[in-house]
């Protein structure tokens, strides 16, 4: 009964952690939901002057049109090897993974760890 019990409790875990894979128009349906998904990021704009010196990233289009706002605040920031906004600001598709949640009724995805975006790898040749 234990082991069973056991099972039961990884495998609830486990699917609590799971992102779903989502297209990035479909975003604003998973509000509140984890979810991966490719998009291309067309720019930002670093903001030292507010409290805590947010980064926003532009996702699928450009400020204020952008269906997706990537959200980094200052102490990750820290964490990223170059600027967000010139790693990522050339259009570049990107898997993007994290919490969707609104602010003033647009998505957004808070990151707190720099693994939450990383390059969409190229088909391989001849495929």
């Amino acid at each position: 009964m234990k082991v069973i019990c056991f099972v039961t409790m990884l495998l609830i875990t486990l699917s609590a952690y799971a992102q779903t894979e989502i297209k990035l128009e479909d975003v604003k349906n998973y509000v509140g939901d984890s979810v991966k998904l490719i998009g291309k990021i067309y720019g930002g704009k670093y903001i030292k002057s507010i409290k805590g010196s947010p980064t926003f990233l532009d996702v699928g289009g450009k400020y204020p049109n952008a269906p997706l706002t990537l959200v980094i605040w200052e102490d990750i920031r820290k964490q990223f090897k170059t600027a967000p906004e010139e790693m990522y600001g050339k259009g570049y598709e990107e898997w993007i993974v994290g919490k969707v949640v609104l602010y003033k009724d647009k998505p957004e995805i808070v990151i707190s760890n720099p693994d939450q975006i990383y390059d969409v790898v190229a088909a391989p040749i001849g495929k």
